[in-house]
């Protein structure tokens, strides 16, 4: 694998390059430990001229009419679809995902993603009467968009598109560790037409940079993905400002197999979405939970399955996990493995050492534990990371209690007899359940219960986390 270098040179605020005055920060391929590009170690200061370019831009922006911002967004869509294998290359490169994930769900859905907010610019109810009250949906101001490593393109296109159509302008801290996309993005929305200043890039770490974004007094709004514990302290900072925040965080998800369920489809859908992208998911499901009389049965072929998945150079066509995104989180996913084997629970497939032939790189092997207590570390813990836990239940309602029973609420699933299903997925205390492998739904709500989170991504809900509400009495 020869691995390709990037360069970054500065900052991207009020449609320029800046350069940083407080060092660089090293971009390193999980893969090889290379540094791949520098990004400029972010301050305060920096914060301060991106959000006074947002300031400035703010006025014009929302004052263009939401037809316009409409065909803004579509052409940034088909500009990312473009630019499709540069996105993937460098995301890649700077996170790890398999180049054939990087094509698809890391820019194909965002692509989808602006294509189907844009839509909603004629079909919103931007004003609507109530009695003898007009209500009347504003842009809420200056966004702070702080995004995770593990959908680099993905997770800012997901607030970056609605915060556009409602007329807002951003500023974005993407993560330190896969900042490379963001660049690319920045460049693809002012070919599409977007102003400067209306979107705003600072790199740096979410101690320096984050939390100045939190902190500041002229944004008006903090959209952030990432761990339930940055979620937490964001808040916090944000709160001596009274701005609004929106978090979307880690999750545990539970795929309760029914003991009418399709099986062989219910366990090689459910392996996939524990090991996709790594496990570095927050809506994967790392938990399944099944009947205790046919755990064996489900075992067999969850190793069968996680059989298919080849770990190795995520180049490579063929690799289905590649390295976790640095060595300090690989180093953590291991802990958590040894930490399961030291609990009790039976390993039946992978385990702590490093993939046979991949003696450097981030790289773990994809495990499997079966009759896994769900109080333990493993069943409650966000481990990030290729590990399937196989919980066995005794009857539904122990099901949906282990279900319920994490701190978290983002996404599960449900497999077994439709109505069935579609009866367990009611009780399930989480904010997105695939019932039999559901089809994804770009305009369907996303975002958690619980510490996963608040706030809901996608679609009309998604769109309103970025709007002002006024009622004018008439």
């Amino acid at each position: 694998m020869t691995p390709s270098t990037y360069t970054i040179t500065g900052h991207w605020i009020g449609g320029e390059t800046l350069a940083g005055s407080a060092g660089t920060l090293p971009v390193v391929n999980p893969a090889t430990g290379e540094v791949i590009a520098e990004t400029p170690a972010g301050t305060a200061a920096d914060v301060d001229r991106a959000v006074a370019a947002a300031r400035a831009a703010f006025p014009a922006w929302s004052a263009t009419t939401r037809r316009h911002r409409a065909d803004v967004l579509r052409r940034l869509g088909a500009g990312l679809a473009a630019r499709t294998e540069e996105i993937a290359q460098a995301i890649t490169a700077e996170m790890g995902s398999p180049i054939g994930m990087s094509r698809t769900a890391q820019v194909a859905f965002p692509a989808a993603v602006v294509e189907s907010i844009a839509g909603l610019a004629d079909d919103f109810a931007w004003t609507e009467e109530v009695g003898n009250s007009l209500i009347v949906r504003e842009p809420i101001g200056v966004v702070g968009a702080i995004t995770p490593w593990n959908f680099p393109l993905q997770q800012i296109v997901s607030k970056l598109a609605p915060a556009l159509l409602a007329g807002n302008t951003m500023v974005f801290k993407p993560s330190e560790n896969a900042p490379l996309t963001a660049r690319i993005l920045a460049e693809a929305a002012a070919e599409a037409g977007v102003p400067a200043g209306v979107f705003n890039i600072v790199y740096g770490t979410g101690a320096t940079v984050g939390e100045a974004i939190s902190a500041h007094p002229d944004i008006d709004m903090i959209s952030f993905t990432g761990s339930t514990r940055a979620g937490q302290r964001i808040a916090s900072v944000a709160a001596a400002t009274v701005k609004r925040v929106a978090l979307e965080l880690g999750g545990k998800g539970a795929n309760i197999i029914l003991d009418d369920a399709d099986l062989p489809k219910a366990v090689t859908t459910g392996v996939l979405r524990a090991f996709a992208n790594g496990g570095q998911v927050c809506g994967s499901w790392p938990r399944m939970l099944v009947p205790a009389s046919r755990q064996d049965e489900v075992v067999a072929l969850a190793i069968e399955a996680a059989k298919g998945y080849t770990v190795g150079d995520p180049t490579d066509e063929t690799t289905g996990i590649g390295p976790m995104a640095s060595e300090a989180h690989r180093q953590k996913v291991v802990g958590y493995i040894e930490r399961g084997i030291t609990d009790g629970a039976r390993l039946v497939h992978g385990g702590p050492n490093r993939p046979d032939g991949l003696t450097t790189g981030a790289y773990v092997q994809p495990t499997i534990f079966a009759d896994v207590d769900p109080t333990s570390a493993i069943a409650q813990e966000e481990i990030f990371g290729p590990v399937l836990t196989v919980i066995p239940y005794a009857d539904e309602d122990e099901a949906v209690a282990i279900a319920n029973g994490t701190p978290y609420g983002l996404t599960s699933g449900v497999f077994g007899e439709p109505e069935h299903a579609l009866a367990v997925a009611r009780r399930l205390r989480v904010g997105q359940v695939d019932v039999n492998a559901g089809q994804w739904n770009p305009l369907a709500p996303f975002g958690g219960y619980k510490q996963s989170g608040n706030g809901r991504e996608f679609g009309r809900l998604g769109l309103e986390e970025f709007l002002e509400t006024k009622s004018i009495q008439l």
